[in-house]
């Protein structure tokens, strides 16, 4: 048995002015090809942090073949460049072909997003879902696994056999719905199965800070799908809490039911999912909070660190990353022992560096890509720390993956720190700051340019976490952004 593996994953917003390139995809977490996908994921710490890295395992454990052809990961940002798009798509499909050369391939197993959208082409995920089947037929079966953030799409039902999206936010799940996917297309190809799907799209503009699958209310929804998933029939359920800031046609939230042969099951229960989340609606919404209610609410609660999500500039979907609110109300306040984690700068890092570790510089910090971002701010400033940006991940998401912020510096005036780096990287962990000698755990006051996932690495130390919705162009205040392309006929901006 011999199986075929790989993809193209990108979470794009169509919000960011900064366009997603082919560079973009072999600088960031990489693009490999052939035996590089198994010198990357097989056997090293990535690998259980990981889909192809799940997909290897499987193929351990079930002991079929996988064929590896091309696999790459950009970092959220802007429309993916169309020509860069259909270059890696024409060379994973050449690495098909040629793979089929030497011996049959009896299925493909992808790597998606779920919210990938190239110049010209809304639903990237299901272009190249169908352009795989275009490929190898209708007879041989195709396995896809996607974010909790998917846009799924009619398309996307249509040319693959099932469908596996994360039950966890942060995602620590992914190498393990990369192995369940490898099991069903086993199971599919020894006959013990029979996939087909049904697809239910919500309404709902789903408030990131209601998505944490540890706590309430997410966690009552995750447990209604497990419970869903032991009926008689059903091989899986994907509830996808959608990614708003792609302004595609078939945006917004969605369940997918994979069920054994039976389609009008797939269906009834998608629809019964379906219409338990939106009777529920309210649940899935939080109104804003401004910088300075979270710095309050923290301070009733009065355990520290008090740790905001400014996941308006959440460089993890896509945000510039230079947005100033927080750190400009910050300096107002006067807080101490308050930390900013990180604000994309590179010239103010470039100049930190040229300055050198206790020089003191006056800089104008972050609000150079967007005016919606707010205009710089100017701090006169120490240079505590300097590091060429090297680090390795060491937090349950992204475990054993090496990385680099780019040439990156410590600031600090009076008592705000502020961490200007290069690279648009979200905090999943403390491992990068600690190169920079930060101890997150003594500050009283954190920001994390971050929604969710920085939970990963923080929760276990934090006094309390609060989202705010500062100035940025990933603003959770739905009816602020401006949709030209999808249907604005959502809850909450339209409650009925």
């Amino acid at each position: 048995m011999r199986i075929a593996i790989g993809g193209i994953s990108h979470e794009t917003s169509t919000f960011a002015n900064t366009p997603t390139t082919l560079r973009d995809f072999e600088n960031d977490i990489g693009l490999f090809r052939g035996s590089q996908i198994f010198e990357q994921f097989c056997g090293s710490h990535t690998s259980p942090n990981m889909c192809i890295g799940g997909f290897i395992e499987a193929a351990q454990i079930h002991g079929f073949e996988a064929v590896p052809l091309l696999w790459t990961f950009a970092y959220p940002s802007g429309l993916i460049v169309r020509s860069d798009y259909e270059t890696m798509k024409a060379e994973f499909l050449d690495r098909l072909e040629c793979a089929e050369a030497n011996a049959p391939i009896d299925g493909v197993l992808l790597d998606l997003h779920g919210a990938m959208v190239i110049e010209g082409i809304d639903d990237g995920d299901g272009d190249f879902i169908a352009s795989v089947r275009q490929r190898i037929g209708p007879d041989r079966p195709i396995m896809v696994t996607q974010d909790l953030h998917g846009n799924h799409t009619r398309q996307r039902v249509v040319e693959a056999d099932a469908i596996i999206g994360f039950d966890t936010y942060p995602h620590i799940d992914m190498a393990e719905r990369g192995r369940e996917a490898a099991t069903l297309i086993v199971q599919t190809l020894r006959g013990e199965i029979h996939p087909v799907m049904a697809l239910r799209r919500i309404p709902i503009l789903w408030s990131s800070a209601c998505q944490v699958t540890s706590h309430q209310p997410m966690q009552c929804a995750i447990a209604k799908i497990h419970q869903m998933e032991q009926r008689p029939g059903i091989i899986s359920i994907t509830l996808a809490t959608g990614f708003p800031w792609a302004d595609v046609p078939e945006m917004g939230a969605s369940v997918i039911v994979v069920a054994d042969g039976n389609e009008a099951l797939a269906r009834t229960v998608a629809d019964d999912i379906g219409d338990w989340v939106w009777e529920h609606r309210h649940r899935w919404h939080c109104k804003p909070t401004t910088v300075y209610e979270a710095l309050q609410a923290g301070e009733r609660i009065g355990k520290y660190p008090i740790i905001l999500a400014d996941q308006a500039d959440n460089t993890g979907g896509g945000a510039p990353g230079d947005s100033t609110e927080v750190l400009d109300t910050f300096l107002k306040i006067g807080l101490e022992q308050a930390l900013i984690l990180y604000i994309v700068d590179p010239h103010v890092a470039d100049k930190a560096h040229a300055a050198g570790v206790g020089a003191r510089i006056s800089v104008a910090i972050g609000g150079k890509s967007d005016p919606v971002q707010g205009p710089p701010v100017h701090m006169d400033c120490e240079v505590v720390a300097l590091a060429d940006g090297a680090f390795t991940y060491d937090g349950p998401m992204w475990s054993g993956l090496s990385s680099n912020m780019g040439r990156s510096a410590w600031l600090r005036q009076d008592g705000v720190s502020v961490v200007v780096v290069h690279a648009r990287e979200q905090p999943l962990d403390t491992s990068f700051v600690r190169t920079l000698g930060i101890d997150c755990t003594a500050m009283k006051y954190i920001s994390v340019k971050s929604a969710v996932h920085f939970r990963s690495g923080f929760e276990e130390f934090a006094g309390s976490i609060h989202s705010v919705n500062a100035r940025a162009i990933h603003t959770h205040d739905f009816a602020q952004l401006k949709y030209k392309r999808c249907s604005t006929d959502f809850y909450p901006l339209h409650r009925d």
